[in-house]
């Protein structure tokens, strides 16, 4: 199994999870995170003020696949997450050891 991190814009989970969902993904985890990377953040205006924003609003997605799908996924993350843009985002893959699901005790590919 594969625990897939990646970090996207938040106007584009709709996007991402239809394409998902198409896929065949069954389920997902989302977090609203903020960060910075090549993007860097930057300068804003508020009532007369500017300040900097050095943390941006993104989106984290959790999924875990069976290995099999795995390279699959982030290829869909990619292309529907992309814009073109700086900040775009980023994909993770992991290993995953073990999965269990709490109300029927169900383990690994069945619990997922």
């Amino acid at each position: 199994m594969k625990l897939i991190i990646a970090a996207i814009k938040p106007f584009k989970l709709d996007e991402v999870r239809e394409a998902l969902v198409a896929l065949g993904v069954s389920g997902m985890m989302v977090t609203e995170v903020k960060g910075f990377g090549a993007q860097s953040g930057h300068t804003e205006i508020y009532r007369g003020a500017e300040y900097a924003v050095n943390f941006l609003p993104k989106l984290k997605l959790e999924i875990v696949v069976g290995d099999e799908l795995a390279d699959d996924v982030v290829a869909t993350i990619a292309k529907a997450a992309q814009t073109g843009k700086i900040g775009d985002g980023k994909i993770f893959t992991l290993d995953v050891a073990s999965a269990l699901r709490v109300r029927t005790g169900e383990t690994d590919m069945d619990a997922v």
